[in-house]
Parts: C-alpha cells; structure tokens; sequence
C-alpha cells in the first residue's frame, strides 16, 4: 500500500474499530497525534504502527487519549476573560441560578478560571453557578478532578494565574514541589464528566458555554452539527464563547448573534 493508503486503512479502524470519528478533523491534525505515538512506539512505518495497534489494547487507549485536544492554561487569552466576566455578570443580575458548560475542557484549567472569577467578583452570586465540564478524554478528566497542576519549562502557572491580583486565596503553590492545588471552594463549583461534542447527546439549560479552540481542529462540514448541539443545549438568549481564530458558520448566523465580535462572544437568538 502506498502511504496514503496505510494512513487511510488507519482512520478506517480507529472508526470502525475503536469507535473515534475521525472523519470530523483535519487530517493535518490526526497525523501529527498518530505519528506521535508512531514514534513513541518506535514504529518505522504507518503499516507496522496497525499491526502493533491491531494487537495491543494498551496502545488502542493510548492512541484514543491523544486525540484528546489539550492545549489549554488558566485565564488563555486574558482579554477574552474581560469579556466573559462583562457576560457573567450581566447573566448573575438577572438569572437567580446560572448554569456554565465548559466543552472540551480539557485539563480542567478553564472550567476552574470561570470558578475563580465567579468567586473573585462581587457582583456576581458565586453560590449561584453551577458549572459543568467536559471532555473526550477520560485521563485528562482524572487529572482534572485532582486539581493539581505542575510547573514545567513551557508552563508558568503563576503567570496564567496572575490574571486575578489575589489568586493564592484560590489555589495553595507548594513552591518546593512547583505545584499549584486548587481549593476545595473553587472545586465545589465544578462537576466533571465525559463527553464527546461530536457524536454525543446535547445538553439543556445553560446560560453560556465556553468552546474554544475546538473547533480550528474539525472539518468545516462538521463545525454545523457541532454549534447546532451547542444551539440546543443553551436557553434562549444564553451566551457562547468560542476561540479567537474561530468563527460561525454562515448557516448559523441566524442561530448566534455576536455580542463581541472581537472577543467571539456570542448570545442564541
């Protein structure tokens, strides 16, 4: 088989077989993931990759967790996290419960920033915020429900944190371990659980939902159906945040009315 075809054959199981919609990304995208572990496996090629997939279980979930997109960090894009609090507390002086869903969450360093800024500003009610988050990857949840986040050469929390002048009455830094804990009170505000936006259920009720820099990685035939299990899981009038490379479809424009343009923040119209 030529190249092409072994990557092809490749996708076709990991849908088939393992049950992973690659048919809804890039194809840029999924091989980077799979030449990744093409090389942690020390694989020469595409077709001796399949073999060792075929027939090793362990590698078959390590495959499906790299998939999982996890670039994230507390407070990314600090400006868009202007705007949010400007659509938190507009929701908190009108809404006696405010419901947040947080897709692809990843790590779980945005779900816990929305927590953060709940708690951190007086005009809003934190005692009345329910955020849930989700994502695709089951270890990327464990660690999220942890809550404990490490310094590295690429990662410097103290400076994602910074955002919030006062952010230690929120996360304990153990600076011999370089470690950052976050707080029970923080915590208490956010349910984790699996979920995959592409194939999975829509939700309902939400005030706003945070989806950001998911959707760059998907084919563009796919972003509707996406953004439309969005539409249906948010009230009316209910806000979405989506990454600041990202844009609606044409289609949906009619769906999301863009409230900050800039800051692509939406509301369901």
């Amino acid at each position: 088989m030529t190249v092409d075809d072994s990557f092809t054959a490749l996708l076709d199981y990991m849908e088939t077989e393992l049950g992973f919609s690659t048919s809804h990304y890039n194809d840029s995208y999924l091989d980077r993931r799979v030449t990744a572990r093409l090389r942690r496996t020390e694989c020469d090629d595409y077709d001796e990759y399949f073999e060792y997939l075929r027939a090793n279980a362990d590698e078959q979930a390590a495959l499906l967790d790299s998939m999982s997109i996890n670039v994230t960090g507390f407070f990314r894009n600090p400006e868009v996290w202007d705007g949010l609090r400007d659509v938190l507390r507009t929701l908190s002086a009108s809404e006696r419960r405010l419901t947040v869903w947080s897709a692809a969450c990843a790590d779980g360093r945005e779900p816990y920033s929305l927590s953060m800024l709940v708690h951190d500003d007086p005009q809003i009610d934190e005692t009345a915020v329910e955020i849930l988050a989700t994502d695709i990857s089951e270890d990327a949840l464990d660690v999220a429900r942890e809550g404990v986040y490490e310094d590295s050469r690429t990662t410097d929390l103290g400076g994602e944190l910074g955002f919030l002048s006062n952010y230690e009455q929120y996360v304990d830094h153990d600076p011999d371990a370089d470690t950052y804990r976050v707080r029970e009170s923080v915590k208490r505000s956010v349910t984790f659980e699996r979920h995959d936006l592409i194939s999975g259920a829509s939700k309902s009720g939400f005030n706003l939902v945070t989806c950001r820099n998911l959707f760059i990685y998907i084919d563009t035939e796919y972003k509707r159906s996406m953004l439309e299990t969005i539409a249906r899981s948010l009230r009316r009038d209910g806000y979405l945040v989506i990454g600041k490379s990202e844009t609606i479809p044409p289609a949906l424009k009619s769906t999301f009315e863009a409230t900050d343009n800039r800051h692509r923040i939406y509301r369901r119209t």
